[in-house]
This record gives structure tokens, C-alpha cells and sequence, in this order.
């Protein structure tokens, strides 16, 4: 190799931001480059012979273990992260190995280029920080958002819905039309939402009555609104509000409604003056709740306080 090639050589290796390193099999460093030594704050010198990866955080070690298994085994090669201590405060580094064999499977050198992704590693906590921050602000509220395709194969699927129903996914159930009852009025809701995706316009929210844990019937009232790219509808948005507590009341009211008005009528065949008949609600329910007493019942006192009596 001419004196040319040997300075181009050095040129390479030494002005070049990504590190470079070769250590032996047992792991001592047998060359660095200039930009190792200027991330860790020591000289060739110092670092000549010492451990390769001395610092790595012992939560991180097994893993890195694992993976530089695969330099002594075809392919001879792997891709590793490691945090080390560095003047510049603790960097993270990805590393690409690959293994100098004899040519009869035996490894004589490794060598291995590094590149710092610490800013790039923080920049995802931070995102990923942030999303857990969002998901929890989502998830604290009565909406529970989903997304499903116009074919309605479910996409995103928050966990309170997937706590409802039982799972979504992982029960073999792809469509969210899987978890439909029987009940006819669920034929509704789908006709609204085949309009949404064929208009591309948002449609009023319906109700839906699922399946959840342990067959159990579950109304929820769907807010959604489609997702247009392309003047075509590539998607479905929205959220659910449990409303079964909320349909039991007002099918118990509807119960009352017809129950006092059956009430009113009887009392007017009766001869009850028009008056009477419609004395209102609380007057209604406390006369079909009261009655005659008999000679063996006794006055229960109603501790009831003055200012209501």
C-alpha cells in the first residue's frame, strides 16, 4: 500500500464523527479512533487494551450479551445500543458489529462503528411521554375513543373499551359489528353509519347495545365522523359513552309513565272528579303505595323533618 493510500486511510478513520473502534475476542480495545476518544475523554493511549463497553448500565448488560453472541456464529454480525458515562454528560450509542474470522469459523477481531442517537432517544421519551400523558387525559373523561376502516375492521380501540367488552383482537373478533346483540335497533345505528361512510358527512349519534364480559349487554351512544381523503371516506373517528345505567332509568320512567296513567284512567271510571285525576305524579305514587289499614297493622312514624312536612 503506497504512502498515499496509508493517508487517505488515516484521513477517513480520523475525520469522520461516527466512532470507530476493533477490539479481540475477549473484548480489549486493539484501535479507536479519534472521535471515541473524544466522547469518552481519554487518549489512544489510555484506552489501549482496556474492556470494550466498561460502562454499559447493568440493566442494559444481558441484552447487550445476547445480542454479541451472534459475532461468533453466522452471520458474524449484530446491532447493539449502549449508554455510557462521556465528559459530555451520559450518551446513548448505536453500535454495528461484525466479526474478522480465520476462514474456519474462528473469530481473530471484531470491529465496530458507533453513532450517538442520545438526542434522538430523548426526543422519543419525550414523545412517548407525552402520548402516555395524552392517553391518560382521554382515558380519564366517559368518552372511549376508537377507529375502524369503512369495512368496520377495528383499528384503534382505547382500553376501556377493551375492558367492556373483553378484548378485541385477542378474542378472534376483527370487526366491531362482531360484538353487535340481536337487538334490532342496532339495525339503526349501522344504517347511520354506512350513510356517514357513503357521504362522507358526519350522521347524528345512535345508540348501540354490545356484547361485553360474560355475555353481558352493554348501550353505548356512538359519536363518530368520517375520515375523508380524496373525496372517499378512509376511515371511521369517534368515541362511546356507556349509557346502560342511563337506558335502565329511562326504561324504568317510561314503566312509570305507563303505570300512572293506567292509574289516572282507573281512578276516572271510578267517578274521581277530573280534579283528582290528575293530582300529578307524587300524588299519584303515594296513594297506589298507601292503603287502608287493617286492625292488626300499626302507624310506622316517618321521621320526617318539619320544614318538609
Amino acid at each position: 500500500m503506497s504512502e498515499y493510500d496509508d493517508t487517505l486511510y488515516k484521513e477517513l478513520v480520523e475525520h469522520q464523527q461516527d466512532m470507530l473502534v476493533k477490539f479481540s475476542p475477549e473484548g480489549r480495545l486493539l484501535f479507536v479512533n479519534t472521535a471515541y476518544c473524544d466522547l469518552v475523554g481519554k487518549t489512544k493511549e489510555e484506552l489501549a487494551g482496556s474492556v470494550f463497553m466498561p460502562a454499559t448500565d447493568q440493566r442494559y448488560s444481558e441484552v447487550m450479551a445476547t445480542q454479541m453472541t451472534k459475532l461468533f456464529r453466522p452471520p458474524f454480525a449484530c446491532q447493539v445500543e449502549q449508554w455510557i458515562s462521556s465528559p459530555q454528560r451520559p450518551r446513548c450509542i448505536s453500535w454495528s458489529a461484525r466479526s474478522i474470522t480465520d476462514g474456519k469459523g474462528g473469530v481473530t477481531a471484531i470491529v465496530a462503528t458507533g453513532r450517538d442517537i442520545t438526542r434522538l432517544r430523548r426526543e422519543h421519551r419525550a414523545i412517548r411521554k407525552r402520548d402516555e400523558e395524552l392517553m391518560l387525559l382521554l382515558e380519564s373523561g366517559t368518552q372511549m375513543y376508537f377507529t375502524h376502516t369503512p369495512d368496520h375492521a377495528l383499528r384503534y380501540v382505547s382500553p376501556r373499551i377493551r375492558a367492556i367488552l373483553g378484548g378485541t383482537s385477542r378474542s378472534g373478533k376483527r370487526l366491531w359489528t362482531d360484538y353487535l346483540t340481536d337487538n334490532p335497533l342496532n339495525a339503526r345505528g349501522l344504517e347511520r353509519t354506512l350513510k356517514a361512510i357513503s357521504s362522507g358527512r358526519r350522521e347524528p349519534p345512535y345508540r348501540l347495545e354490545f356484547y361485553g364480559r360474560n355475555a353481558t349487554k352493554i348501550w353505548v351512544e356512538v359519536n363518530e365522523i368520517p375520515v375523508v381523503k380524496n373525496k372517499k371516506t378512509v376511515a371511521i373517528a369517534g368515541y362511546l359513552i356507556d349509557v346502560t345505567e342511563k337506558k335502565k332509568v329511562e326504561e324504568g320512567l317510561i314503566e312509570a309513565e305507563i303505570l300512572l296513567k293506567g292509574y289516572g284512567s282507573q281512578k276516572k271510571g271510578g267517578g274521581e272528579t277530573a280534579g283528582e285525576a290528575v293530582r300529578g305524579p307524587f300524588s299519584a305514587l303515594k296513594s297506589i303505595f298507601s292503603s287502608e289499614k287493617t286492625d292488626e297493622e300499626e302507624d310506622i312514624p316517618l321521621d320526617i323533618p318539619a320544614n318538609l312536612r
